[in-house]
């Protein structure tokens, strides 16, 4: 058995732990897969200030309108999907704390009946600025993008210098008493062995969870996929080798396999959508910052749900949510070097 097939097993085993008989089964919408859906990955915008290597090297690059959803049709939006049993928002991007009414768009999820966790992902430019009033407006989880702790190779991957301010932000967040603060990095060749090292010394003393996700083929970063992508089980065998072993996964939790280790307050977490499986135990849905479903990260087209959301009827927007549903694909097609019609992860928020 080579370490990708036993690095695979290990991960069925740990994803096939959270359809026990005890978990709740929370949530209407499913699938003809049998995969229930309690988690909605909610755009706010595509505008990045980021120019990470692997996602908008040359920056953004307006292409359209700027017609993003408006707080009133995100207010829609969440408490139709809050009636179909979702209980878990994400906010994401591009980067949504571009957005000047973020803190609203927070509060006005937050408010909704049903929903038990606003999350929000960003890069963390100003975080320690706002992150107490975001926290205040209603946030509940944090995921903040760190691709590394070397300030030399962040400022390279990122096209920032600004790791200090965004490492302060994240331990900001942590004394607010968010109920989980984590850190995404992306897994890449040149740097694994040294960044996970340093990563593991973070998480030492602080109760966080760094997920490495693998990196992943888009429509504009084929070259850049090709020199850089690297196995997520070079990192399952890095952490095993030191003592590390996988937890099972929470019911609402994403895709990442996250492993501990009795001597680190935090965790080490590993997302690998080219490891077999990997959608076997999908639990979200994506509405893009236009008011479009995508049933697939890596997908084609969507279902519009914004005509939808002029007046406040959530009745239509269930239906054709649920109607779209019977076409998800049993997976995606990314080992087939096929990333469907997305560009780049900032066009539909990763």
């Amino acid at each position: 058995m080579n370490a990708m097939q036993a690095f695979s097993q290990r991960h069925d085993a740990v994803r096939a732990a959270d359809s026990s008989p005890g978990e709740p089964q929370r949530g209407r919408l499913a699938d003809r897969f049998g995969r229930r859906f309690h988690y909605l990955r909610l755009s706010v915008t595509e505008v990045c200030n980021f120019r990470c290597a692997y996602c908008l090297p040359d920056g953004f690059r307006k292409t359209a309108p700027s017609s993003f959803l408006e707080v009133e049709e995100i207010a829609r939006l969440t408490n139709a999907f809050a009636r179909l049993g979702v209980a878990k928002i994400r906010l994401t991007g591009g980067e949504p704390t571009v957005r000047g009414d973020i803190g609203e768009i927070i509060a006005r999820v937050a408010a909704t009946p049903g929903i038990d966790k606003v999350a929000m992902t960003t890069n963390g430019w100003n975080l320690h600025r706002h992150v107490a009033a975001w926290r205040a407006a209603g946030l509940t989880n944090l995921n903040v993008s760190i691709d590394d702790l070397d300030a030399a190779t962040f400022a390279a991957i990122t096209g920032h210098d600004r790791l200090d301010q965004v490492v302060a932000g994240l331990d900001t967040a942590l004394a607010l008493g968010m109920r989980t603060v984590k850190v995404n990095a992306v897994l890449l060749k040149a740097s694994v062995a040294e960044s996970v090292g340093r990563f593991a010394a973070f998480v030492k003393a602080r109760p966080i969870a760094v997920r490495f996700i693998e990196l992943m083929r888009t429509g504009d970063n084929a070259d850049y996929f090709a020199a850089n992508h690297v196995s997520g089980a070079v990192l399952a065998a890095w952490l095993e080798a030191r003592g590390w072993s996988p937890r099972p996964r929470a019911f609402d939790d994403g895709p990442a396999i996250e492993y501990e280790h009795a001597d680190y307050l935090g965790r080490i977490g590993l997302i690998a959508p080219y490891g077999t499986g990997f959608c076997d135990s999908c639990n979200r849905l994506r509405v893009t910052a236009r008011g479009k479903l995508r049933l697939c990260l890596f997908g084609e087209g969507g279902v519009d749900l914004r005509d939808l959301l002029a007046s406040d009827q959530p009745g239509p927007i269930a239906a054709r949510v649920t109607a779209a549903l019977v076409g998800k694909s049993a997976g995606h097609r990314l080992h087939e070097q096929h990333p469907g019609d997305t560009r780049h992860l900032a066009q539909l928020g990763g």
